[in-house]
Protein backbone atom coordinates (compact mmCIF):
# COMPACT_ATOMS: atom_id res chain seq x y z
CA UNK A 1 0.00 0.00 0.00
CA UNK A 2 1.33 3.44 -0.90
CA UNK A 3 2.15 5.95 1.80
CA UNK A 4 -0.06 9.06 1.96
CA UNK A 5 2.98 11.16 1.14
CA UNK A 6 3.31 9.33 -2.18
CA UNK A 7 0.07 10.82 -3.57
CA UNK A 8 1.93 12.80 -6.18
CA UNK A 9 3.49 9.60 -7.54
CA UNK A 10 0.20 7.70 -7.87
CA UNK A 11 -1.97 7.97 -10.93
CA UNK A 12 -5.18 9.91 -10.23
CA UNK A 13 -8.41 7.96 -9.85
CA UNK A 14 -10.37 9.07 -12.89
CA UNK A 15 -14.10 9.32 -12.27
CA UNK A 16 -16.94 9.41 -14.79
CA UNK A 17 -20.31 10.72 -13.61
CA UNK A 18 -23.56 9.87 -15.43
CA UNK A 19 -26.41 12.14 -14.39
CA UNK A 20 -25.95 15.81 -13.53
CA UNK A 21 -29.09 16.52 -11.55
CA UNK A 22 -28.95 17.93 -8.04
CA UNK A 23 -26.84 15.09 -6.64
CA UNK A 24 -24.56 14.70 -9.66
CA UNK A 25 -23.81 18.40 -9.94
CA UNK A 26 -23.16 18.62 -6.20
CA UNK A 27 -20.75 15.69 -6.38
CA UNK A 28 -18.79 17.28 -9.22
CA UNK A 29 -18.71 20.57 -7.32
CA UNK A 30 -17.35 18.88 -4.18
CA UNK A 31 -14.67 17.00 -6.10
CA UNK A 32 -13.57 20.16 -7.88
CA UNK A 33 -13.69 22.41 -4.81
CA UNK A 34 -12.20 20.03 -2.24
CA UNK A 35 -9.77 18.18 -4.48
CA UNK A 36 -6.65 19.15 -2.53
CA UNK A 37 -8.14 18.18 0.84
CA UNK A 38 -9.40 14.85 -0.53
CA UNK A 39 -5.97 14.11 -1.96
CA UNK A 40 -4.39 14.84 1.43
CA UNK A 41 -6.79 12.49 3.22
CA UNK A 42 -6.76 9.76 0.62
CA UNK A 43 -3.19 9.82 -0.55
CA UNK A 44 -4.37 9.84 -4.15
CA UNK A 45 -5.91 12.44 -6.40
CA UNK A 46 -9.57 12.12 -7.33
CA UNK A 47 -10.41 13.66 -10.68
CA UNK A 48 -13.72 13.93 -12.52
CA UNK A 49 -12.72 13.53 -16.17
CA UNK A 50 -16.03 12.84 -17.93
CA UNK A 51 -19.77 13.29 -17.54
CA UNK A 52 -22.97 12.20 -19.25
CA UNK A 53 -26.34 13.96 -19.09
CA UNK A 54 -29.33 14.87 -21.21
CA UNK A 55 -28.45 18.52 -21.85
CA UNK A 56 -24.99 19.91 -22.42
CA UNK A 57 -26.13 23.55 -22.29
CA UNK A 58 -28.02 23.57 -18.99
CA UNK A 59 -26.47 25.76 -16.29
CA UNK A 60 -25.69 23.54 -13.30
CA UNK A 61 -23.41 25.92 -11.44
CA UNK A 62 -20.31 23.84 -12.21
CA UNK A 63 -17.57 24.07 -14.81
CA UNK A 64 -17.70 21.09 -17.16
CA UNK A 65 -15.90 22.77 -20.04
CA UNK A 66 -12.73 20.75 -19.52
CA UNK A 67 -14.51 17.39 -19.12
CA UNK A 68 -15.24 14.78 -21.74
CA UNK A 69 -18.93 14.81 -22.64
CA UNK A 70 -20.97 11.70 -23.42
CA UNK A 71 -24.56 11.69 -24.62
CA UNK A 72 -24.72 7.94 -23.94
CA UNK A 73 -24.03 6.82 -20.35
CA UNK A 74 -23.27 3.30 -21.54
CA UNK A 75 -20.47 4.66 -23.70
CA UNK A 76 -19.13 6.54 -20.68
CA UNK A 77 -19.31 3.39 -18.54
CA UNK A 78 -17.19 1.52 -21.11
CA UNK A 79 -14.72 4.34 -21.84
CA UNK A 80 -11.09 3.47 -21.11
CA UNK A 81 -10.46 6.99 -19.85
CA UNK A 82 -12.16 6.37 -16.48
CA UNK A 83 -11.31 4.11 -13.55
CA UNK A 84 -14.65 4.37 -11.73
CA UNK A 85 -18.21 4.90 -12.96
CA UNK A 86 -20.82 6.82 -10.93
CA UNK A 87 -24.47 6.31 -11.90
CA UNK A 88 -26.85 9.08 -10.79
CA UNK A 89 -29.42 8.81 -13.58
CA UNK A 90 -32.20 7.01 -11.72
CA UNK A 91 -34.77 4.46 -12.84
CA UNK A 92 -34.86 0.71 -12.38
CA UNK A 93 -34.14 -0.13 -16.02
CA UNK A 94 -33.20 1.76 -19.17
CA UNK A 95 -29.85 3.56 -19.42
CA UNK A 96 -29.12 3.30 -15.69
CA UNK A 97 -29.23 -0.49 -15.66
CA UNK A 98 -27.49 -0.79 -19.02
CA UNK A 99 -24.64 1.51 -17.96
CA UNK A 100 -24.04 -0.09 -14.56
CA UNK A 101 -24.12 -3.56 -16.10
CA UNK A 102 -21.68 -2.50 -18.83
CA UNK A 103 -19.19 -1.14 -16.30
CA UNK A 104 -19.35 -4.18 -14.03
CA UNK A 105 -18.97 -6.59 -16.93
CA UNK A 106 -15.53 -5.17 -17.71
CA UNK A 107 -14.51 -5.11 -14.05
CA UNK A 108 -14.94 -1.38 -13.54
CA UNK A 109 -16.06 -0.32 -10.06
CA UNK A 110 -19.46 1.37 -9.79
CA UNK A 111 -21.05 3.74 -7.29
CA UNK A 112 -24.80 4.35 -7.54
CA UNK A 113 -27.52 6.11 -5.55
CA UNK A 114 -30.29 4.25 -7.38
CA UNK A 115 -32.52 2.36 -4.93
CA UNK A 116 -35.05 1.36 -7.61
CA UNK A 117 -32.28 -0.22 -9.68
CA UNK A 118 -30.94 -2.15 -6.69
CA UNK A 119 -34.37 -3.26 -5.51
CA UNK A 120 -35.04 -4.84 -8.91
CA UNK A 121 -31.57 -5.92 -10.06
CA UNK A 122 -29.43 -5.84 -6.92
CA UNK A 123 -28.72 -9.56 -6.74
CA UNK A 124 -27.88 -9.73 -10.45
CA UNK A 125 -25.55 -6.73 -10.21
CA UNK A 126 -23.90 -8.02 -7.04
CA UNK A 127 -23.21 -11.36 -8.71
CA UNK A 128 -21.82 -9.62 -11.77
CA UNK A 129 -19.54 -7.47 -9.59
CA UNK A 130 -18.24 -10.53 -7.76
CA UNK A 131 -17.57 -12.40 -10.99
CA UNK A 132 -15.64 -9.53 -12.55
CA UNK A 133 -13.83 -8.46 -9.37
CA UNK A 134 -15.40 -4.98 -9.40
CA UNK A 135 -16.63 -3.12 -6.33
CA UNK A 136 -20.24 -1.95 -6.16
CA UNK A 137 -21.06 0.88 -3.73
CA UNK A 138 -24.56 2.18 -2.99
CA UNK A 139 -24.44 4.00 0.35
CA UNK A 140 -26.49 6.86 -1.08
CA UNK A 141 -29.34 4.57 -2.18
CA UNK A 142 -30.81 4.33 1.33
CA UNK A 143 -31.33 7.20 3.79
CA UNK A 144 -29.24 9.80 1.98
CA UNK A 145 -26.38 10.99 4.15
CA UNK A 146 -26.81 8.35 6.89
CA UNK A 147 -24.03 5.68 6.70
CA UNK A 148 -26.39 2.76 7.22
CA UNK A 149 -25.06 0.57 4.38
CA UNK A 150 -21.48 0.84 5.65
CA UNK A 151 -22.69 0.10 9.18
CA UNK A 152 -24.44 -3.06 8.04
CA UNK A 153 -21.66 -4.29 5.73
CA UNK A 154 -18.68 -3.45 7.91
CA UNK A 155 -19.54 -2.02 11.30
CA UNK A 156 -21.44 -4.64 13.27
CA UNK A 157 -19.09 -7.61 13.19
CA UNK A 158 -20.94 -10.80 14.11
CA UNK A 159 -23.96 -9.03 15.60
CA UNK A 160 -27.17 -10.81 14.61
CA UNK A 161 -29.88 -8.37 13.55
CA UNK A 162 -33.41 -9.21 14.63
CA UNK A 163 -35.23 -6.14 13.32
CA UNK A 164 -34.66 -3.06 11.21
CA UNK A 165 -37.13 -0.20 11.01
CA UNK A 166 -37.16 3.47 10.31
CA UNK A 167 -38.24 6.63 8.55
CA UNK A 168 -36.81 6.38 5.05
CA UNK A 169 -38.64 9.02 3.05
CA UNK A 170 -38.11 12.70 3.78
CA UNK A 171 -41.13 13.83 1.76
CA UNK A 172 -43.55 11.81 3.88
CA UNK A 173 -41.85 12.78 7.11
CA UNK A 174 -42.01 16.47 6.19
CA UNK A 175 -45.73 16.23 5.42
CA UNK A 176 -46.63 14.30 8.59
CA UNK A 177 -44.52 16.63 10.74
CA UNK A 178 -46.24 19.76 9.43
CA UNK A 179 -49.68 18.15 9.72
CA UNK A 180 -48.92 17.44 13.37
CA UNK A 181 -47.33 20.78 14.21
CA UNK A 182 -49.56 23.15 12.26
CA UNK A 183 -52.91 21.41 11.95
CA UNK A 184 -53.04 21.65 8.16
CA UNK A 185 -54.26 19.09 5.63
CA UNK A 186 -52.29 16.50 3.70
CA UNK A 187 -53.09 18.25 0.42
CA UNK A 188 -51.80 21.62 1.63
CA UNK A 189 -48.62 20.07 3.06
CA UNK A 190 -48.00 18.25 -0.20
CA UNK A 191 -48.30 21.48 -2.20
CA UNK A 192 -45.73 23.13 0.05
CA UNK A 193 -43.42 20.12 -0.24
CA UNK A 194 -43.61 20.35 -4.02
CA UNK A 195 -42.93 24.10 -3.96
CA UNK A 196 -39.84 23.51 -1.79
CA UNK A 197 -38.55 20.73 -4.02
CA UNK A 198 -39.11 17.98 -1.42
CA UNK A 199 -41.76 16.26 -3.56
CA UNK A 200 -41.98 15.57 -7.28
CA UNK A 201 -44.74 16.90 -9.53
CA UNK A 202 -46.10 13.34 -9.41
CA UNK A 203 -45.50 12.41 -5.75
CA UNK A 204 -47.03 8.92 -5.94
CA UNK A 205 -43.75 7.02 -5.58
CA UNK A 206 -43.01 8.82 -2.32
CA UNK A 207 -46.36 9.33 -0.62
CA UNK A 208 -47.74 5.87 -1.42
CA UNK A 209 -44.76 4.17 0.20
CA UNK A 210 -42.99 2.63 -2.81
CA UNK A 211 -39.76 4.57 -2.28
CA UNK A 212 -39.62 3.33 1.31
CA UNK A 213 -40.36 -0.22 0.15
CA UNK A 214 -37.37 -0.23 -2.22
CA UNK A 215 -35.06 1.01 0.52
CA UNK A 216 -36.43 -1.43 3.09
CA UNK A 217 -35.95 -4.39 0.74
CA UNK A 218 -32.25 -3.50 0.35
CA UNK A 219 -31.78 -3.12 4.11
CA UNK A 220 -33.62 -6.38 4.74
CA UNK A 221 -31.21 -8.26 2.48
CA UNK A 222 -28.17 -6.74 4.20
CA UNK A 223 -29.63 -7.50 7.64
CA UNK A 224 -30.90 -11.01 7.14
CA UNK A 225 -29.05 -12.50 4.16
CA UNK A 226 -32.11 -13.17 2.01
CA UNK A 227 -32.53 -12.17 -1.62
CA UNK A 228 -34.01 -8.73 -2.27
CA UNK A 229 -37.81 -8.94 -2.42
CA UNK A 230 -39.55 -5.54 -2.68
CA UNK A 231 -42.73 -7.20 -3.96
CA UNK A 232 -43.05 -9.36 -0.84
CA UNK A 233 -44.45 -6.79 1.54
CA UNK A 234 -47.60 -4.87 2.36
CA UNK A 235 -47.15 -1.25 1.26
CA UNK A 236 -49.42 1.59 2.36
CA UNK A 237 -48.82 5.32 1.97
CA UNK A 238 -49.92 8.43 3.81
CA UNK A 239 -52.36 10.04 1.37
CA UNK A 240 -55.37 8.94 3.48
CA UNK A 241 -54.06 10.42 6.74
CA UNK A 242 -56.32 13.22 8.00
CA UNK A 243 -56.28 15.71 10.84
CA UNK A 244 -58.69 13.39 12.67
CA UNK A 245 -55.94 10.75 12.79
CA UNK A 246 -53.25 13.26 13.75
CA UNK A 247 -55.37 14.69 16.60
CA UNK A 248 -56.37 11.33 18.08
CA UNK A 249 -52.78 10.09 17.89
CA UNK A 250 -51.60 13.18 19.79
CA UNK A 251 -54.29 12.82 22.44
CA UNK A 252 -53.32 9.18 23.00
CA UNK A 253 -49.62 10.01 23.30
CA UNK A 254 -48.50 9.10 19.77
CA UNK A 255 -47.19 10.62 16.56
CA UNK A 256 -47.87 9.23 13.10
CA UNK A 257 -44.82 8.24 11.04
CA UNK A 258 -44.46 6.31 7.81
CA UNK A 259 -42.25 3.39 8.81
CA UNK A 260 -40.54 0.64 6.91
CA UNK A 261 -40.20 -2.41 9.15
CA UNK A 262 -38.45 -5.72 8.51
CA UNK A 263 -38.12 -8.44 11.12
CA UNK A 264 -36.57 -11.90 11.29
CA UNK A 265 -38.86 -14.62 12.65
CA UNK A 266 -38.49 -18.38 13.05
CA UNK A 267 -40.71 -18.81 9.99
CA UNK A 268 -39.14 -16.28 7.63
CA UNK A 269 -38.90 -12.52 7.11
CA UNK A 270 -41.68 -10.02 7.66
CA UNK A 271 -41.50 -6.77 5.65
CA UNK A 272 -44.05 -3.96 5.75
CA UNK A 273 -44.41 -0.25 4.98
CA UNK A 274 -47.28 1.73 6.46
CA UNK A 275 -48.30 4.75 8.55
CA UNK A 276 -47.73 3.95 12.21
CA UNK A 277 -48.66 5.27 15.64
CA UNK A 278 -45.33 5.59 17.50
CA UNK A 279 -45.04 6.65 21.17
CA UNK A 280 -44.11 10.32 21.57
CA UNK A 281 -41.32 9.37 23.94
CA UNK A 282 -39.60 7.03 21.49
CA UNK A 283 -36.43 8.07 19.68
CA UNK A 284 -38.02 7.59 16.26
CA UNK A 285 -40.87 9.99 17.16
CA UNK A 286 -38.35 12.80 17.57
CA UNK A 287 -37.15 12.52 13.96
CA UNK A 288 -39.08 15.28 12.21
CA UNK A 289 -39.07 17.29 9.00
CA UNK A 290 -37.08 15.88 6.08
CA UNK A 291 -34.83 13.86 8.39
CA UNK A 292 -34.52 10.09 8.10
CA UNK A 293 -33.67 7.49 10.74
CA UNK A 294 -32.89 3.78 10.71
CA UNK A 295 -33.02 1.68 13.89
CA UNK A 296 -31.36 -1.71 14.24
CA UNK A 297 -32.13 -4.24 16.97
CA UNK A 298 -29.22 -6.65 17.44
CA UNK A 299 -28.00 -9.16 19.99
CA UNK A 300 -24.71 -7.31 20.65
CA UNK A 301 -25.55 -3.61 20.63
CA UNK A 302 -29.28 -3.94 21.31
CA UNK A 303 -30.89 -0.92 19.62
CA UNK A 304 -28.81 1.36 17.42
CA UNK A 305 -30.39 4.47 15.90
CA UNK A 306 -28.81 6.22 12.92
CA UNK A 307 -30.40 9.55 12.03
CA UNK A 308 -29.64 12.40 9.68
CA UNK A 309 -30.62 14.13 6.45
CA UNK A 310 -32.18 11.58 4.13
CA UNK A 311 -32.23 13.42 0.83
CA UNK A 312 -30.95 16.45 -1.04
CA UNK A 313 -27.81 17.23 -3.00
CA UNK A 314 -25.12 17.62 -0.32
CA UNK A 315 -26.11 14.69 1.98
CA UNK A 316 -26.58 12.25 -0.91
CA UNK A 317 -23.45 13.41 -2.72
CA UNK A 318 -21.56 12.97 0.55
CA UNK A 319 -22.60 9.31 0.66
CA UNK A 320 -21.61 8.85 -2.98
CA UNK A 321 -18.22 10.36 -2.17
CA UNK A 322 -17.84 8.02 0.80
CA UNK A 323 -18.16 5.03 -1.55
CA UNK A 324 -15.68 6.57 -3.99
CA UNK A 325 -13.15 7.01 -1.19
CA UNK A 326 -13.60 3.42 -0.01
CA UNK A 327 -13.03 2.12 -3.52
CA UNK A 328 -9.99 4.35 -3.94
CA UNK A 329 -8.57 2.92 -0.69
CA UNK A 330 -9.12 -0.61 -1.92
CA UNK A 331 -11.86 -1.54 0.56
CA UNK A 332 -13.51 -4.74 -0.66
CA UNK A 333 -16.71 -6.21 0.78
CA UNK A 334 -19.48 -8.27 -0.85
CA UNK A 335 -22.02 -5.75 -2.19
CA UNK A 336 -24.91 -7.34 -0.32
CA UNK A 337 -23.01 -8.22 2.84
CA UNK A 338 -22.40 -11.87 1.92
CA UNK A 339 -21.45 -13.43 -1.42
CA UNK A 340 -24.48 -13.45 -3.68
CA UNK A 341 -24.49 -17.24 -4.01
CA UNK A 342 -24.91 -17.47 -0.22
CA UNK A 343 -28.09 -15.36 -0.17
CA UNK A 344 -31.10 -17.42 0.85
CA UNK A 345 -34.27 -17.51 -1.28
CA UNK A 346 -36.70 -15.05 0.24
CA UNK A 347 -39.13 -16.72 2.64
CA UNK A 348 -42.09 -14.61 3.70
CA UNK A 349 -43.19 -15.07 7.29
CA UNK A 350 -46.85 -15.92 7.87
CA UNK A 351 -49.00 -13.17 9.34
CA UNK A 352 -48.84 -12.88 13.12
CA UNK A 353 -51.00 -11.06 15.65
CA UNK A 354 -49.84 -7.45 15.87
CA UNK A 355 -48.75 -6.78 19.44
CA UNK A 356 -49.47 -3.07 19.45
CA UNK A 357 -53.02 -3.37 18.23
CA UNK A 358 -54.73 -1.12 15.69
CA UNK A 359 -56.30 2.31 15.41
CA UNK A 360 -59.57 2.22 13.45
CA UNK A 361 -61.50 5.30 12.34
CA UNK A 362 -65.01 4.92 10.94
CA UNK A 363 -67.61 7.33 9.67
CA UNK A 364 -70.61 5.55 11.20
CA UNK A 365 -74.29 6.29 10.68
CA UNK A 366 -75.73 8.06 13.70
CA UNK A 367 -78.65 5.67 14.03
CA UNK A 368 -79.84 3.30 16.74
CA UNK A 369 -77.96 0.00 16.81
CA UNK A 370 -75.05 1.05 14.62
CA UNK A 371 -72.38 0.87 17.32
CA UNK A 372 -73.78 -2.38 18.68
CA UNK A 373 -73.67 -3.93 15.20
CA UNK A 374 -70.08 -2.78 14.69
CA UNK A 375 -69.03 -4.21 18.05
CA UNK A 376 -70.77 -7.50 17.23
CA UNK A 377 -68.84 -7.90 13.97
CA UNK A 378 -65.58 -7.23 15.80
CA UNK A 379 -66.46 -9.83 18.41
CA UNK A 380 -67.23 -12.41 15.72
CA UNK A 381 -63.57 -12.14 14.62
CA UNK A 382 -62.35 -12.37 18.23
CA UNK A 383 -61.13 -8.76 18.15
CA UNK A 384 -60.92 -7.20 21.60
CA UNK A 385 -61.61 -3.46 21.70
CA UNK A 386 -59.46 -1.55 24.16
CA UNK A 387 -61.34 1.74 23.81
CA UNK A 388 -64.00 3.52 21.74
CA UNK A 389 -63.74 7.27 21.18
CA UNK A 390 -66.56 9.51 19.98
CA UNK A 391 -65.85 13.25 19.92
CA UNK A 392 -67.90 16.03 18.47
CA UNK A 393 -64.76 17.94 17.43
CA UNK A 394 -63.80 15.03 15.17
CA UNK A 395 -67.13 14.88 13.42
CA UNK A 396 -66.80 14.51 9.67
CA UNK A 397 -70.17 16.27 9.30
CA UNK A 398 -71.05 13.89 6.51
CA UNK A 399 -74.45 12.60 5.46
CA UNK A 400 -74.98 9.03 4.30
CA UNK A 401 -76.58 8.43 0.87
CA UNK A 402 -79.86 7.51 2.61
CA UNK A 403 -79.87 10.87 4.43
CA UNK A 404 -78.68 9.57 7.80
CA UNK A 405 -76.24 11.80 9.69
CA UNK A 406 -72.87 10.29 10.55
CA UNK A 407 -70.38 10.54 13.39
CA UNK A 408 -66.68 9.78 13.56
CA UNK A 409 -65.95 6.72 15.69
CA UNK A 410 -62.44 5.69 16.69
CA UNK A 411 -61.63 2.26 18.11
CA UNK A 412 -58.35 1.01 19.55
CA UNK A 413 -57.91 -2.75 19.47
CA UNK A 414 -55.77 -5.03 21.54
CA UNK A 415 -53.32 -7.48 19.94
CA UNK A 416 -54.94 -9.13 16.94
CA UNK A 417 -54.40 -10.27 13.37
CA UNK A 418 -54.62 -7.57 10.71
CA UNK A 419 -56.48 -10.00 8.45
CA UNK A 420 -59.17 -10.42 11.12
CA UNK A 421 -59.60 -6.66 11.43
CA UNK A 422 -59.90 -6.21 7.67
CA UNK A 423 -62.43 -9.04 7.40
CA UNK A 424 -64.52 -7.48 10.18
CA UNK A 425 -64.38 -4.05 8.54
CA UNK A 426 -65.46 -5.53 5.21
CA UNK A 427 -68.48 -7.13 6.90
CA UNK A 428 -69.32 -3.88 8.73
CA UNK A 429 -69.27 -2.05 5.40
CA UNK A 430 -71.53 -4.71 3.87
CA UNK A 431 -73.98 -4.25 6.73
CA UNK A 432 -74.42 -0.62 5.64
CA UNK A 433 -73.59 1.04 8.94
CA UNK A 434 -70.57 3.06 7.76
CA UNK A 435 -69.91 5.60 5.00
CA UNK A 436 -66.69 5.66 2.98
CA UNK A 437 -63.52 3.69 3.59
CA UNK A 438 -62.45 2.96 7.17
CA UNK A 439 -58.99 4.08 8.28
CA UNK A 440 -56.72 1.41 9.75
CA UNK A 441 -53.31 2.22 11.25
CA UNK A 442 -50.96 -0.04 13.20
CA UNK A 443 -49.78 0.95 16.67
CA UNK A 444 -46.14 0.02 17.33
CA UNK A 445 -44.61 -0.68 20.72
CA UNK A 446 -41.15 0.80 20.17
Amino acid sequence: MAEFGDADRQAPLRVGVAGLGNVGATLVRILQKDGAELTRKLGRQLEVVAVAARSRSRDRGIDISGLEWFDDPVALAKWDGIDLFVELIGGEDGPAFAAVKAALEIGRPVVTANKALLAKHGVTLARLAEESGAQLGFEAAVAGGIPVIKTLREGLGTARIAKVFGIMNGTCNYILTRMGNEGISFADCLKDAQALGYAEADPTFDVEGFDTAHKLSILSTLCFGYEIAPDKMRVEGISNITQHDIQVAADLGYKIKLLGIAERTDDGIEQRVHPTFVPKGSAIAGVDGVMNAVALETDHVHELLLAGPGAGGPPTASSVLSDILDIARGTRVPPLGVPSDELLPYREAPHRPHEGGFYIRLSAKDVAGALAAIATRMGEKSISIDSVIQRSDLSAKAVAPDGSPTRTVVMITQQTLESSVREALAQIAADGFIVGEPQLIRIEKL
